[in-house]
């Protein structure tokens, strides 16, 4: 069992990092974590942010060393990869602005002495959302990535020692071309998962490179791996880190929808375990933090350090243990310390009870909602006209039959889906479906009340009654799977 613990002052001293996505964390040894670069508010970062483990530190090196546009070190810059391999950290590529960027960098953490390197060979191009790792203690692999014009699937082997790159022949399949996925060596293997590929589907896909290791003489070649167990779903901007027998993936983002497609930001941990070669998800006691994408976590010992994020909306500034249960912190609440945290009424937490201990905790709710719970009609909700999704699941029930004009069209459409959404169940309910359903059921609660002047707190099981828990959910996505069959009870009470 792990615990997740929001970090406090207490853990350390020093000032953390600010808030920023896109940056990157790295381990130096056992030593240090050096956190690089990001973005918050369209604002490129170029800092260099180090956590003392031992002394349990947080500062800002003075570094020295090579320039860029007048600056110490590289040019600020967000979607880099970062390896370290001794004491060497090592720095490509990335975005600053709408350019991406193919210089090549290394910190020396004993004397943060920053120099930038003229390599040769078969250079990478420009690009960011990449993903690259260190082999061995020497070579570098990087793979794949965006250009500005096209997704690349190619790799890369660059020897720290004399800086040659080396493009990479690889037979047989290929993996589809990606960025924003995740490259980790295992023994004499590089795992790929996930990333978003060319065209822009998100894809939740595993592969394996041999051909790496020198001394074992193998053809470079991919293999698609199926493993059984919970795979994680599709998702972007996750990030994947060694711990011990296993791999621990965490957070990232996703879509859900059919025509109309919607952002989904993921917090679940789900890890590979290397010995029996499947998925599983990691027990975890307490709630998560809050969903997020393009955010780092580091392994320090037994416990994960996960810094920063981004949500689609917020660039977090927080900073999160995962913990096993026996940790001296893991009994401490893991409860977002808000500043001025709304008042949490006692209704409220009724409502709450109602959607289950897996559900949010009402202070994260209205945190992620922007809204109270048993606030009064704030929703912009369309016609079933306006509602293209909508319209199109319906269509396609209908197919074949005769329809004289477009508003009869829709008329039909809706009759169609909301007799099968009336028969479904939450096995049958497909999940392209689930925004479309609750953007009907909050129409059809609309409309049910549009004789009153508002709608009450007891409308919406605030206490006594149990009905219309969803209305104020603004998508999809802020549901949990344990809501599905509740949504559909309550949206069939509304369906004449």
């Amino acid at each position: 069992m792990h615990h997740w613990v929001q970090a406090s002052s207490s853990d350390f001293s020093g000032t953390p990092p600010q808030a920023r996505s896109g940056h990157t964390a790295v381990n130096v040894g056992k030593s240090m974590v050096v956190v690089f670069g990001g973005l918050v508010d369209k604002k490129f970062l170029n800092d260099i942010v180090v956590y003392d483990i031992e002394n349990k530190l947080w500062f800002e090196p003075e570094c020295t060393g090579s320039e860029s546009e007048g600056q110490v070190g590289p040019t600020p810059r967000a979607f880099h990869v970062a390896i370290t391999i001794d004491c060497h950290m090592f720095i490509f590529g990335g975005r600053s602005g709408g350019k991406r960027l193919g210089d090549f960098w290394v910190l020396d953490t004993d004397i943060w002495q920053w120099s930038e390197l003229t390599s040769f060979g078969d250079l990478p191009t420009p690009r960011d959302f990449a993903a690259a790792a260190a082999i061995g203690n020497q070579k570098i692999v990087l793979c794949g990535g965006w250009d500005g014009k096209k997704w690349l699937s190619d790799v890369y082997v660059m020897d720290t020692m004399s800086l040659e790159w080396m493009e990479l022949s690889v037979s047989g399949s290929l993996p589809p071309p990606r960025c924003g996925h995740t490259a980790t060596m295992v023994e004499k293997r590089l795992l790929v998962f996930g990333g978003r590929g060319g065209g822009g589907p998100i894809m939740g896909d595993l592969w394996a490179l041999k051909g790496l290791i020198d001394e074992e003489r193998e053809t470079p070649g991919w293999t698609q791996l199926k493993l059984p167990g919970q795979a994680p779903s599709s998702r972007c901007g996750h990030t994947v880190t060694s711990g011990g027998h296993y791999l621990l993936l965490f957070g990232g983002h996703g879509t859900g929808g059919w025509l109309s497609r919607y952002d989904v930001y993921y917090n679940d941990t789900i890890i590979l375990d290397r010995v029996t070669a499947q998925w599983k998800r990691l027990p975890i006691s307490n709630e998560p933090p809050p969903p997020r994408a393009y955010h780092t976590m580091t392994g320090i010992g037994a416990r994960h350090l996960l810094i920063g994020g981004f949500d689609g909306k917020l660039t977090f500034g927080d900073l999160w243990w995962l913990v096993p249960e026996d940790d001296p912190i893991a009994k401490r609440s893991s409860v977002p310390q808000l500043i001025n945290p709304p008042e949490i009424k006692e209704s409220e937490r009724e409502l709450d009870k109602e959607r289950g201990q897996e559900g949010f905790s009402i202070v994260e709710l209205q945190k992620k909602m922007g809204i109270s719970v048993s606030s009064g009609l704030r929703l912009q909700i369309p016609e079933e006209s306006d509602d293209h999704e909508f319209v199109e699941l319906g269509t396609r029930l209908i197919e074949g039959d005769v329809v004289d004009d477009r508003a009869s069209m829709i008329q039909m459409a809706a009759q169609a889906l909301r007799q099968h959404w009336k028969e479904s169940t939450p096995r049958t309910l497909q999940l392209k479906e689930l925004g479309s359903l609750l953007r009907d059921y909050q129409r059809l609660v609309t409309r049910k009340f549009t004789t009153r002047s508002s709608l009450t707190s007891a409308d919406f099981g605030l206490p006594g009654t149990k009905t219309f828990t969803f209305y104020h959910v603004k998508s999809s996505s802020e549901l949990r799977i344990n809501d599905i069959s509740k949504l559909l009870e309550e949206y069939k009470t509304l369906v004449i």
